[in-house]
């Protein structure tokens, strides 16, 4: 476990209550909690001094420009929020060219990471197995607000990069055979469920996540908290799990 360090929480809904006592659990400290709708804090009425790094789960819209006021006071950034990656490469350009540090993953579940990790390696082995065709399932609770899920739209990227008959995802559609179908399904309480399906007309293969509850997102975005503190740079799960 890290030494102590202080956590302003950007976003405190379900996830930014679980991280907290996560937090709280392993010896960190919060310093903000900023959401304006929830506890009305935001940046100009926080004093994020005594703040080491920021955890932020919150929507979309609001993700980047949170970064980006993280950034001018030189705070590290961990996020989790998905749905903002046409901006990804602003992001790094902060990162690289004027020393900012910020840690990204579509989903903080070591699950969920062992899980993209066996994807890869699946998808490879399957880019010869052309009878196979691959499909994504996932499943959410009614409140997410973007779909696909960041994670399902990771799984399928990966595919698409190591099968050359797949070049495209498409939602709740297949609209030709490059395509990857990926079906959005919201339903009450669900943390989040991840299915990948390669179908034959002989068998098929399923590589298959369930999350229980939420606790395994928030560890993981504290673990990674307690890493980018100690690093430069633009960082992901694959350096905190050393794949």
């Amino acid at each position: 476990m890290s030494s102590s360090i202080s956590i302003a929480l950007i976003g405190y809904g379900r996830m930014g209550k679980e991280i907290e006592s996560i937090a709280l659990s392993r010896g960190h400290k919060i310093s903000a909690k900023i959401d304006p709708a929830v506890t009305g804090e935001d940046f100009n009425s926080s004093s994020l001094s005594d703040t080491d790094v920021a955890i932020e789960f919150t929507t979309p819209e609001a993700a980047f420009n949170n970064y980006i006021e993280c950034f001018k006071r030189n705070i590290p950034v961990v996020s989790g929020t998905t749905g903002w990656l046409d901006k990804i490469d602003e992001i790094k350009s902060w990162c690289s060219k004027k020393g900012q540090t910020f840690f990204y993953a579509p989903n903080f579940s070591i699950g969920v990471n062992i899980l993209f990790e066996l994807n890869q390696h699946l998808s490879k082995i399957m880019n010869t197995q052309t009878a196979y065709d691959v499909n994504i399932t996932e499943i959410h609770h009614t409140k997410k607000l973007d779909a696909p899920s960041g994670t399902a739209i990771a799984l399928a990227k990966d595919i698409a990069g190591n099968m050359e008959r797949k070049t495209k995802w498409e939602l709740n559609k297949q609209s030709d055979k490059e395509s990857i179908k990926i079906d959005a399904i919201r339903e009450n309480n669900v943390p989040g469920t991840h299915t990948i399906k390669y179908d034959s007309e002989a068998d098929e293969i399923i590589l298959h996540h369930r999350a229980k509850s939420r606790k395994g997102f928030a560890l993981g975005a504290v673990m990674a908290a307690e890493l980018t503190v100690k690093n430069k740079g633009f960082l992901t799960m694959k350096d905190l799990l050393k794949f």
